[in-house]
């Protein structure tokens, strides 16, 4: 069943949604923020000291259009490795998108010469503006970075790193676990899919996904070891597990992150992680789950490069 508002369910349960219930979906989101100001104008900002470009344009039809941005470490150093950081993947988690540009603002500066910084801060405008997890199509773009992806916005940040693979040192990808995932967003995706909604639960706290690929667990702990200073990490549940995956570490659980399509897997680095804040904590204020984001960069960075 998927509500919004109190309006009534899309679709008949146990059958998946075709067009016409996923064109209800959309004709229920409606803007409430601005891209252009939240995210378009402080990259604006920031034209003085790297290079920007537009590395696509996202058509949301009668919705308009978006320019997908990326900044870079001016003029770019061939000999450096490149760090990747992305945000908004999923439009909805705020703090990923607000973050990276802090970091970008506050922190890359002490990177200069050290790597080539490439910088996404919202990956998904249209539903950043909607406060959504999905796109226009009522596709989740972090299941969706694969080649050939019928996901826009996967599709053009695929394109964008591709040409990169083999140089990126390291790649963290900015999300937040909220309240919203079990209220909303996870029965909204059992509905579209035809299955029963399984209630599950919601952690308290910071946590981190590594690859299970390719495990890197003391690159993982020191980002646990920075990000405790500014917030909490999330405890396992009673199982052993956060939102299901065994806990592996301290904050930290595993995902095949190529196999599933996820952002994290996208540019082959050696070290890679998806940070999840919690910003519903009566524990944490919308300026901490921030700082969490600039701090898990941060080290992520410093550790990587002093690692090689």
């Amino acid at each position: 069943m998927s509500t919004t508002s109190g309006l009534p369910a899309i679709g008949t349960p146990g059958q998946p949604w075709g067009d016409e219930e996923k064109a209800r979906w959309r004709e229920r989101q409606r803007k409430q923020r601005s891209h252009a100001d939240e995210v378009v104008a402080k990259v604006d900002a920031l034209r003085d000291r790297f290079d920007v470009d537009a590395y696509g344009n996202l058509d949301a039809g009668e919705d308009g259009r978006y320019p997908l941005l990326a900044v870079r470490s001016r003029g770019g150093d061939a000999s450096l490795p490149t760090a990747l950081v992305t945000g908004g993947v999923h439009g909805y988690e705020t703090s990923g998108v607000q973050g990276a540009l802090q970091f970008l603002d506050r922190e890359a500066a002490a990177f200069a010469g050290r790597v080539n910084l490439l910088v996404v801060p919202c990956v998904s405008p249209w539903a950043y503006e909607r406060i959504q997890r999905w796109n226009a199509q009522a596709l989740d773009p972090n299941r969706n970075f694969v080649a050939g992806s019928p996901c826009m916005e996967s599709a053009a940040l695929w394109d964008l790193v591709q040409p990169l693979r083999g140089r990126v040192l390291v790649h963290v990808d900015l999300h937040e676990t909220t309240d919203s995932d079990e209220s909303e967003f996870r029965p909204a995706l059992a509905a579209r899919d035809g299955k029963p909604f399984e209630p599950g639960t919601i952690p308290d706290g910071f946590y981190l996904v590594d690859d299970s690929e390719n495990p890197q667990p003391a690159f993982q702990q020191a980002i646990i070891a920075a990000v405790a200073r500014v917030t909490h990490i999330a405890p396992a549940d009673p199982d052993g597990t956060i939102i299901g995956s065994p806990v592996v570490a301290p904050g930290v659980i595993e995902y095949p992150l190529v196999a599933l399509g996820l952002c994290a897997g996208i540019s082959g680095a050696r070290y890679t992680t998806t940070t999840e804040v919690y910003p519903d904590s009566p524990r944490a204020s919308p300026a901490q789950c921030n700082e969490a984001q600039v701090a898990a960069v941060v080290a992520a960075l410093e550790f990587a490069l002093a690692a090689g």
